[in-house]
This record gives structure tokens, C-alpha cells and sequence, in this order.
């Protein structure tokens, strides 16, 4: 990739970069996420989330996963991205896999994500495209903020979905930070929203309540 004089240069994943990528979202991602803070994800010192590793690094080999390095070829961005099709969206393999998490905090994160993928019916609405990529995880080294990595690294995804032949691209935002950094690209419709006042457990409470201004997770789209 091209430095774009901007000190830092995007790169595709291999799966030899698991381990760094893994290292990096530990000390960024699992403890910035709104949704990570909420459920206090990590709230021992050293403590790992095994479940959420496995989620992120299950997907880099698709192929479709960057990463943003800086001249001395350290990671200061990550993003996580992985292919969808129409055949292998299945409600109940996604219910069954919510089911089977054995940690009762990401279990949380993952029966939100799930019920925003079943609730957009991304595929529903767009009878005429079977296959798309979406952005899972996104993470920028907080000393690299504002320099506009994350939106290159969308920006990225995005040419690299088109070019393998993907039809759309997908971004669930659950902090108004990426919803806002997504808005401002253009060429992106929210064609969902969920606020986490109306995301109940089984006594009717939220089962986040990030602070503000978090206060909802948007699906965003993109046609490629």
C-alpha cells in the first residue's frame, strides 16, 4: 500500500498477522467499544475475552480483513471484515452460535449483533444481491485519532469488496463515533436503527446503557 504522506499505509491481512491484530484490539477495541464497557467486558486487569478473539480472528482469513500500519511498521489500526451470502445468513445457525457462548458477557454483544442482523434483514431488503462484506470490528490506535484512518480503512474495504466481486458493503455501527464517520463519507443509507433503550432483557431493562452520546447502533450500507 502507499503511504498517502499521511504516516500510515493500509495493508491486507494474512493470516500470519492474527496474533499482532488480536494483540492490538486487546489494547484498543476491547476497551473502548461502548458495547465492551457496558457489559465490562475485560473489567479484570489482564483478563481476555477468548470469545471475541475467536470472532475476530476466525474472519481474517477470508482475505477481506486490513490492517494500518505507520512507517515503522507498527499496527495502528485494525479492521476486521468478513463475506455474508444469502445461503449462509441463517437465522438459526446465528441463534444456535448466541446459544453456545459460553461467556455470559460477550454473549450480550453477540445476541445484540445477532438480533440487528436478523432485525435489518439485509438481505431481505435487497432481494437482488447474494453476497456482501461486512465491516465487524474497527479499531484505531487512540494516539492516531482524527488523522482519518478509520475512514480510509472503509474506504478500503470497500474497493477491496467491489474488486472481489461483492455486491454491497455493510457496517453495523454500535458507537456514534463510526456512525458518524460512516454519515460522513457519502454513499452510505442507514437502513436501520436500534436504540438501546428498546434492547430489553427478560425484565424489560436495557441491556446496555452506554454513556452518551452512544445511544443506538445504526446499519449502514453501501451498494458496491
Amino acid at each position: 500500500g502507499k503511504m498517502e504522506n499521511k504516516g500510515f499505509r493500509i495493508v491486507t491481512m494474512t493470516e500470519k498477522n492474527t496474533k499482532d491484530a488480536i494483540e492490538f484490539l486487546r489494547k484498543f477495541f476491547f476497551h473502548d467499544e461502548p458495547l465492551n464497557i457496558c457489559v465490562g467486558l475485560l473489567d479484570e486487569p489482564g483478563s481476555t475475552c477468548q470469545e471475541l478473539e475467536d470472532y475476530c480472528a476466525n474472519s481474517i482469513p477470508e482475505g477481506l480483513s486490513l490492517m494500518a500500519v505507520n512507517p515503522a511498521d507498527e499496527i495502528v489500526a485494525v479492521c476486521i471484515n468478513g463475506a455474508l451470502t444469502r445461503e449462509n445468513n441463517k437465522i438459526s445457525a446465528m441463534t444456535d452460535e448466541v446459544k453456545a457462548c459460553k461467556n455470559h458477557k460477550f454473549k450480550k454483544i453477540l445476541n445484540l449483533l445477532t438480533t440487528v442482523n436478523i432485525e435489518s434483514d439485509i438481505f431481505g431488503k435487497f432481494p437482488n444481491i447474494n453476497s456482501l462484506v461486512e465491516v465487524r470490528v474497527l479499531s484505531v490506535d487512540d494516539a492516531y485519532r482524527g488523522k482519518g484512518i478509520a475512514k480510509a480503512c472503509i474506504n478500503r474495504t470497500r474497493e477491496l469488496a467491489k474488486e472481489q466481486g461483492y455486491e454491497l458493503l455493510k457496517l453495523d455501527c454500535t458507537s456514534h463515533f463510526s456512525a458518524l464517520a460512516v454519515a460522513s463519507l457519502g454513499g452510505y443509507n442507514c437502513v436501520y436503527k436500534l436504540n438501546y433503550s428498546d434492547h430489553l432483557n427478560e425484565d424489560g431493562k436495557p441491556v446496555f446503557v452506554p454513556e452518551p452520546p452512544h445511544s443506538c447502533v445504526k446499519t449502514y450500507v453501501c451498494n458496491l
